[in-house]
């Protein structure tokens, strides 16, 4: 009984410390060592202070911002202890409700924009923390932000593109604009990546 018992401890023991203490250590000093900011949570800072990650959205409700895409994150929007999506389908009457409503705020924020809403400002990922908007929804809003903030349109369209992050490549993915990163800098702070 020993003869086999003894090589199924020693094959556990091994096993045990390799997956459960030297992979761990070897993929956590791999990711400080060559994706620190990202291992780290990507945060960003102002004034030495952190007030958010570039991974995580934040639920801005100020005309004079741009909004992110709607979370259906619970109990409050965009938490990221509770990490979901709304799991309703698209024949759900409570999704048309949600985007109707959606769509009705935006309207009444900025009732001279005509233009056609971005399907990203009325549905919520699947993580209900995504951080970035399209460029279409950021572009949407512009005339909305720069009315709130009495500055013209083409210097907050400026800002927008200025913050764009293109397509890997140039073909991979579109465009996209974080919008916590696009706040700070209308609100005028110099963003730093804490390390």
């Amino acid at each position: 009984m020993t003869s086999l018992l003894r090589p199924a401890l020693s094959l556990f023991v091994l096993l045990g410390v390799l997956t459960g203490l030297a992979y761990p250590l070897a993929v956590t000093g791999v990711g400080q060592l060559f994706f620190a900011h990202t291992a780290n949570g990507s945060l960003i800072t102002v004034d030495g202070r952190p007030v958010g990650s570039a991974l995580i959205g934040q639920n801005f409700t100020e005309p004079r911002h741009f909004w992110s895409r709607p979370s259906a994150t619970a109990p409050q929007p965009y938490n990221g202890a509770a990490s979901s999506g709304s799991n309703q389908g698209p024949l759900n009457p409570a999704l048309t409700d949600a985007v109707k409503a959606r769509m009705a705020a935006l309207r009444a924020a900025d009732p001279g924009n005509d233009q056609p809403i971005p399907v990203d400002l009325v549905t919520a990922s699947g993580s209900g923390l995504d951080p970035d908007i399209s460029l279409a929804a950021a572009r949407y809003q512009a005339a909305r932000v720069a009315k709130a903030r009495g500055v013209p349109v083409r210097q907050v369209l400026a800002l927008v593109e200025q913050q764009a992050a293109r397509p890997w490549l140039g073909i991979l993915g579109e465009p996209l604009v974080n919008v916590l990163r696009l706040n700070l800098a209308l609100d005028g702070h110099e963003v730093q990546l804490l390390e």
